[in-house]
């Protein structure tokens, strides 16, 4: 989680990078704003995508994890500590499930300030 908020600079710092993207009368010949715009939406993408895939790989492994764990339950039922193990997996894997609901609602803040 410490992870996916330092990736989400970007997104959070989106009005600052516009406000510094878009050259003011005096700077409008010194600089590009339509070739910064292009590097600043290429960033954001590169972000998301990466972002996304980061949170979709955590979600499959945990996955992979419980399900494991789960078999093993099903063998030993009287282990607390297989039980212990499984309930912590599956309280990870529902956080990394909410984090891609609060990557859409970032991504679409980013792009609703960008467009």
């Amino acid at each position: 989680q410490e992870f996916l908020r330092v990736m989400r600079t970007i997104d959070d710092r989106i009005v600052h990078e516009l406000n510094t993207t878009i050259p003011t009368a005096s700077f409008v010949g010194k600089i590009d704003a339509g070739q910064t715009c292009k590097e600043l939406y290429q960033s954001l993408m590169d972000a998301h995508t990466s972002r996304e895939r980061i949170i979709k790989n955590c979600i499959a492994q945990t996955s992979s994890i419980v399900e494991t764990l789960r078999e093993e339950r099903e063998k030993a039922q009287d282990d607390a500590a297989l039980l212990k193990q499984l309930r912590k997996e599956q309280t990870k894997l529902k956080l990394m499930q909410s984090e891609l609901n609060v990557e859409e609602v970032v991504n679409d803040r980013s792009w609703k300030v960008l467009s």
